[in-house]
């Protein structure tokens, strides 16, 4: 462990957007400096889906370099609290998960992790183990350690008041249960994003109660979706997948803002943003993609998603491997097809697409695109080649 404490703190607060506190950090160091140990750093994730996107792995990367530095992490994977659901940030009530929900969630995340995290470095604990014998007065306890008005004070449960939304005890009493977490780690510091403040200060209050060293508290930037406007979610569907293929993935960073790119080389690559700004914007957005593919799948498929996407949208080339849907009869219906061959979710977004001409008949020979209109399509011998969108092709051939 390279011992030189400024070296960890800049490391440990890169990025961030809330770093309390410096101070704490440095005699934190100093410690374990001095007893030749590692910080205890944590990390939560409730498994209320069951992959994990590229805004989760903003603080993956993090931890992964301090432990690069001889830090370990402990993974706090909530399937205790994931049946209360955080509320950090919610504007209305969550749906309580199942037992088994909750296992199959759990079992995707720690694989997934893994992409990222040093596993010889990593210790995965399940925050059911220090809850499931607790008898109730043990519990009230830990409730008693907090005021309701304090609880009362964050922004979404105050809203939410306002707007005569629902607010249960389960939520109240969740920040209080995930900062008892850092009380049985006895943690010396916590990650979160912006949205997980409140509930990482709980965890320094309670972790003084119970007679311990407050932990540092970090908090990352909420990463931009693909929207460009909200925090990346699989529920708003503007998210990219750690698990997605690698055509998938280098399509949907390609397909982000520009404004929004160098917030993606920042928090996602080892690039400077500085020295992509010096690059054409279409060519940083390339090598932006070409890197994410390269980590998350293999070098050789970031460089095989560059050079097709760059004979396809670049050359205007089809594409080598574009999806292949075989009808039975001819004149099929246009959106039943597109949503069989899922190239759409559901009917109303292929009506949408066909209303707005964002569906074309591509000719093969001369690469021009005319737009369908019809709802019904002619489909002649050699089959025909759809464009949906800016970059989703599908060949459709008739069996007859």
């Amino acid at each position: 462990m390279l011992k030189d404490i400024d070296t960890h703190i800049n490391a440990i607060v890169e990025n961030s957007v809330d770093a309390i506190s410096r101070h704490e950090l440095a005699e934190k160091l100093k410690v374990c400096f001095e007893k030749n140990e590692s910080l205890k750093l944590k990390i939560g994730f409730d498994p209320t889906a069951r992959d994990i996107h590229l805004g989760h792995t903003v603080l993956l990367r993090k931890l992964r370099k301090l432990q690069e530095l001889g830090h370990e992490v402990y993974l706090i994977i909530g399937d205790f609290t994931a049946k209360i659901g955080d509320p950090s940030g919610k504007s209305s009530l969550r749906p309580v998960l199942s037992d088994e929900e909750i296992k199959d969630n759990a079992s995707t995340y720690t694989d997934q992790a893994f992409k990222i995290l040093d596993r010889e470095k990593t210790k995965i604990i399940y925050n059911s183990v220090w809850y499931k014998d607790k008898t109730v007065a043990q519990f009230l306890s830990i409730l008693s350690s907090y005021t309701v008005a304090r609880v009362l004070e964050r922004d979404d449960f105050s809203l939410r008041l306002r707007e005569n939304k629902p607010l249960t005890m389960l939520e109240i009493i969740y920040p209080l249960i995930q900062g008892y977490d850092s009380v049985c780690l006895e943690a010396d510091v916590e990650f979160g994003g912006t949205d997980q403040k409140f509930n990482l200060i709980v965890g320094r209050h309670l972790q003084e109660v119970y007679g311990q060293k407050p932990q540092c508290i970090v908090t990352m930037p909420l990463l931009v979706g693909l929207d460009g406007k909200n925090k990346m979610s699989k529920s708003l569907g503007n998210y990219v997948g750690v698990l997605d293929n690698p055509k998938d993935m280098f399509g949907k960073i390609m397909s982000i803002s520009d404004e929004v790119m160098w917030e993606y080389f920042r928090l996602l690559t080892d690039h400077k943003s500085e020295d992509a700004k010096k690059m054409h914007p279409k060519e940083a957005k390339m090598m932006l993609a070409q890197t994410i593919v390269s980590f998350y799948h293999s070098p050789e498929a970031g460089l095989r998603e560059k050079d097709e996407f760059a004979r396809v949208f670049s050359q205007k080339e089809l594409p080598q491997d574009m999806l292949v849907y075989k009808v039975k009869e001819n004149g099929p219906d246009l959106l039943e097809v597109l949503v069989q061959a899922k190239i759409v979710n559901s009917k109303n977004e292929a009506r949408r697409l066909l209303t707005q001409g964002a569906i074309s008949m591509i000719d093969a020979a001369t690469n021009q695109e005319t737009a369908v209109s019809a709802q019904t399509i002619n489909i002649p011998a050699p089959g025909i080649v759809l464009k949906i969108g800016k970059k989703k092709f599908l060949k459709i051939i008739c069996q007859n």
